[in-house]
């Protein structure tokens, strides 16, 4: 009597593969919450800590987290937030207290307040942009 038997393996079953982000970010674990394509908001979105929109947003975005702005993604209205990266279409203001970064294909209609813009060649920006330290107050 052999003392190990074989033991068959399961079959793996089959399973969709994760979905690879529609922004042109690069896949991995993405804490937070995803507004996909085909999602349409009306109204305020507060988040705390990340958050990806592929779909549409009229109104304002406030939030001290990251915002990913993906290239299916229309937003109109005022963004308030800690950092955003724009893939996709943008109406309206940026305040961004760390960064704001514009990446190509994307559009961005309004003015900008960041202390660091990046952008891309191939991006479109119709605004004005206000790079600067926010003062520290007494």
């Amino acid at each position: 009597m052999p003392m190990f038997t074989p033991t068959q393996k399961p079959e793996p079953t089959a399973s969709t593969p994760p979905a690879s982000p529609s922004n042109g970010t690069s896949s991995g674990r993405q804490a937070g919450g995803v507004l996909s394509a085909g999602v349409s908001i009306k109204g305020s979105v507060r988040f705390s800590s990340d958050l990806v929109i592929d779909g549409q947003v009229e109104g304002t975005i406030d939030s001290g987290g990251r915002l990913t702005v993906g290239k299916n993604a229309h937003i109109t209205g005022e963004i308030r937030t800690g950092s955003v990266t724009v893939y996709g279409t943008v109406d309206g203001n940026v305040t961004a207290v760390e960064r704001c970064e514009l990446h190509s294909g994307c559009t961005l209609r309004g003015d900008i307040e960041a202390p660091r813009l990046v952008v891309d060649e191939e991006a479109t920006f119709f605004g004005s942009a206000k790079i600067a330290m926010r003062s520290k107050q007494p």
